[in-house]
């Protein structure tokens, strides 16, 4: 392999080929083992004799290709969906991936450059900085935290027990952590049978930990289960805000809505292709006695109108006083407009997406009470960050989540997203109700299995008993920061040593 890897072609390929095979561990693949594999490869090359650059450029074009095969389906987005030319949408898409890969190419350099003088500095160095880079891209320019590593091992992983604990930057760092290990002893030699053994052990009880942990039981029931009706209107994203299309699809979400016996009913984000001030007086009054038949509340995804801003809503129909929640975190480029003086040539010339300049929603928003739960709401793209979402904890007894992802096809977003979910019933130890337009509509349980799922791309009402629980994690007391002090413990432990080395001795 050594032969191989000095190969000026083949050594970027394997990388490339490592990076790509990395999402295999993510949804809707589900290969966890692959993930840990994956970053074996490239490990292999780091704890080799290279130097800061070698790791840098390694590091750059393996992440190339895990986020050129795992992210691709931004350009469906710009191309079939925002009407984006089909080259500059390709050199966006690429753009994009090549910013992505730029974060592991920062791991290899901090890692090669703090491992000098100690070559068993990058056992640390490693999972530290690649797991901080994958918190970094949680929130730098508002965030896209698509293929943090930790996710690869939600739900099925023994990883996966730490969730509740540390979150997803927490199993990040010990799933890199694991693959280090494993690439550094096959790099170092010779290496000793004791250090072999402990590694072995080592490995062994974090597994065995984490497998114990996935039987904790963090949180407890509340009431009664309660009725929830998830409606999923497939309706096609290329006329989903064609005015001539708007009664046919407000008639189809009544019809389904008054269906339902069910106590909660839940439409997606932005079901109704209207403003909420032009809601017809018929349909809410309807949608309002069908609520108060049924003894609950339903949640409408609707764009509201206040003051000259809009605001992705989901408005509470049926509860005694009227209730809104207002998606605050906004998906940049999709909802509002970066830096808006330098980039709306964009918009003008070169995209086309509807209700790309939405005012954001308060932070702190409160949990909505609905058939005896605490129902907390976020939309969409709100719920890929787990400490945004343990602002409405241990207040809120169940979670859930509406969306569109009808914006990327049939690709892989939308069961990345469901992942997503996954994770954050995991941290959070609460049920996720999640209502798509296309799917995946589904109810993932507190240990972050998928109960129950809609098919994509089909019109259907699922119907589920949705369990509340009270109670918080060691995750929603602490959000990251348990993450981020073993990170800085980490970071001590590699620089202090190299300090203390370089300081002049006294006589």
């Amino acid at each position: 392999m050594r032969t191989l890897s000095h190969n000026k072609f083949v050594k970027p390929l394997i990388l490339l080929m490592l990076g790509a095979g990395g999402v295999l561990g993510f949804a809707p693949f589900y290969f966890y083992p692959v993930s840990i594999l994956s970053l074996i490869g490239l490990f292999y090359y780091w704890h080799q004799d290279c130097t800061p650059k070698q790791a840098a450029i390694s590091g750059f074009i393996y992440g190339l290709g895990l986020f050129s095969a795992g992210i691709y389906w931004i350009y469906i987005s710009l191309h079939d969906f925002g009407n984006m030319p089909m080259l500059m949408a390709v050199v966006v898409t690429f753009l994009l991936c090549a910013f992505m890969a730029l974060f592991p190419a920062m791991v290899g350099v901090l890692s090669r450059q703090f491992s000098k003088t100690q070559a068993q500095h990058m056992l640390i160095a490693i999972p530290v900085f690649w797991a901080l880079s994958d918190w970094l891209r949680s929130w730098i320019f508002t965030g896209f935290p698509w293929l943090t590593i930790g996710y690869s091992q939600v739900p099925n992983s023994p990883l996966a027990g730490y969730m509740p604990i540390v979150g997803v930057h927490g199993v990040s760092l010990l799933t890199i952590f694991i693959a280090s290990l494993i690439a550094y002893g096959l790099t170092q030699k010779p290496i000793s049978r004791l250090w072999q053994r402990n590694s072995l052990a080592l490995l062994v009880l974090i597994f065995l930990a984490g497998g114990l942990l996935k039987g904790v039981e963090w949180t407890s029931p509340t009431a009664q289960p309660i009725s929830v009706a998830l409606l999923q209107g497939n309706i096609s994203q290329d006329i989903k805000w064609a005015p001539e299309t708007a009664e046919r699809t407000l008639h189809q979400y009544l019809q389904m809505a008054e269906a339902s016996s069910a106590q909660l009913i839940i439409l997606p984000e932005t079901a109704l292709p209207i403003l909420s001030s032009e809601l017809p007086s018929e349909l809410k009054v309807r949608l309002e006695q069908h609520a108060t038949h049924n003894q609950g509340s339903i949640l409408v995804g609707i764009i509201e109108r206040e003051n000259g801003e809009y605001f992705n809503s989901m408005l509470n129909i049926g509860s005694a006083a009227p209730e809104v929640y207002r998606k605050s975190h906004l998906v940049p480029f999709g909802e509002f407009i970066p830096l808006k003086a330098l980039l709306g040539w964009v918009y003008r010339d070169w995209l086309n997406m509807p209700l790309s300049d939405l005012s954001r929603g308060s932070i702190q928003q409160q949990p909505m009470a609905i058939a005896g739960e605490k129902v907390a709401i976020n939309i969409c793209y709100e719920d890929v960050f787990g400490e945004e979402i343990i602002r409405q904890l241990p207040a809120a007894s169940l979670l859930v989540n509406a969306s569109n992802d009808a914006w990327y096809g049939e690709s892989l977003a939308a069961y990345q997203h469901l992942q997503f979910s996954q994770a954050r019933a995991l941290e959070t130890g609460r049920t996720v109700l999640r209502a798509t337009n296309t799917g995946a509509s589904a109810m993932i349980d507190p240990h972050g299995n998928v109960i129950a799922h809609a098919p994509h791309f089909t019109q259907l009402t699922l119907n589920v008993m949705a369990q509340g629980y009270s109670g918080s994690t060691p995750y929603v007391r602490f959000g990251n920061w348990l993450f981020l002090a073993i990170s800085l413990i980490g970071i001590l432990a590699i620089c202090l040593p190299n300090f203390l080395a370089s300081r002049p001795k006294t006589k």
